[in-house]
C-alpha cells in the first residue's frame, strides 16, 4: 500500500512539474504554435520512448538480475554439496552396481573445458543406473540423512529455488529418500519390495545428484579456480583423489 501511495505521488508530481514548465515558457514567449507544435512532437515520441525501455532497458536490467539469482543459487547449491551433496555421493556409490561406468565421467580436473563438462552432463543424465539396496549400508545412509532434514527443509523453504527447476527436483528427491528410510524400523528384514522400492528412490537421487554436481563443478572451473581445485583433489569418484596438495 505505501509503495502503491508513493508511485501515485510521484506521477502526480510529475504530471504537475510538465504542467509548471508549459506554463512558464507559454507566460515568457507567449507562442503556442511552438508549444503545441513541441507538445505533439513528445507524444508522437512516446510510444518508441516505450519501446525503447520495456525492450532494451528492461532487457538489461533482467539480465542483471538474472545474473545476481544465478549466483546466489550457486552459493545455495554449494553449501548443499558442502553439507549434504558430497559425502551423500560416497555413500550412494556403494550401492551402485556399475560405479566404475559412471566414474569415467567423473574424472574432471584442471584442463576440461565446457565442453567437456557439457558432455559428461549429457552422458550422466541419460545413463540408466543399477542401485540396489541390499548392497549397502542403508543404516549408515539413514543417519546421515537424518541428521540433515532440517537443512534440507531450509534449503526447500527457500523461494529462489523457484528460478531453478532442476536443483529444486534434487532437492525432493533426497528429502523423499531421507522420509522413506526415516520410516523403516529395521532395514535386515524389509520385504524384497520394500527393498526394491528404496533402490528406485535411491536412483533418482543419485541420477540428479550426478547431474548437478557435474554443473556446479563447471561453475566452479570458471569462476572460482581454488574452489574447484579443492574439488577436484577430494573427488569421491577418484581413489587416488587426496586433500593434500601434492
Amino acid at each position: 500500500m505505501r509503495l502503491l501511495n508513493s508511485r501515485l505521488f510521484l506521477s502526480v508530481l510529475l504530471v504537475v512539474l510538465s504542467t509548471i514548465f508549459y506554463a512558464v515558457y507559454y507566460f515568457v514567449y507567449k507562442d503556442i504554435h511552438t508549444m503545441s507544435t513541441w507538445l505533439i512532437m513528445d507524444i508522437a515520441f512516446l510510444p518508441i520512448n516505450i519501446l525503447i525501455v520495456s525492450l532494451v532497458v528492461e532487457g538489461v536490467i533482467s539480465k542483471r538480475d538474472k545474473l545476481l539469482l544465478l549466483k546466489k543459487l550457486n552459493m545455495v547449491i554449494g553449501a548443499f554439496y558442502s553439507e549434504v551433496g558430497t559425502n551423500l555421493l560416497k555413500l550412494l556409490i556403494s550401492f551402485d552396481l556399475d560405479a566404475g561406468r559412471v566414474g569415467k565421467h567423473m574424472l574432471f580436473n584442471n584442463t576440461w573445458t565446457t565442453q567437456m563438462f557439457r558432455s559428461s552432463i549429457n552422458q550422466v543424465r541419460n545413463a540408466d543406473y543399477k542401485l540396489d539396496s541390499q548392497i549397502g549400508d542403508l543404516e549408515e545412509l539413514n543417519v546421515f540423512l537424518a541428521a540433515r532434514r532440517a537443512f534440507l527443509l531450509r534449503l526447500l523453504e527457500n523461494p529462489n529455488l523457484l528460478e531453478h527447476e532442476t536443483f529444486t527436483d534434487l532437492l525432493w528427491a533426497v528429502f523423499h529418500l531421507t522420509e522413506e528410510l526415516a520410516n523403516r524400523k529395521d532395514f535386515h528384514s524389509l520385504p524384497a519390495s520394500d527393498y526394491v522400492h528404496i533402490s528406485h528412490d535411491m536412483k533418482r537421487a543419485y541420477t540428479l545428484l550426478l547431474a548437478e554436481w557435474l554443473t556446479y563443478m563447471r561453475h566452479l572451473s570458471e569462476d572460482y579456480p581454488y574452489l574447484f581445485s579443492l574439488a577436484v583433489r577430494t573427488n569421491p569418484f577418484d581413489p587416488d583423489a587426496t586433500p593434500e596438495v601434492s
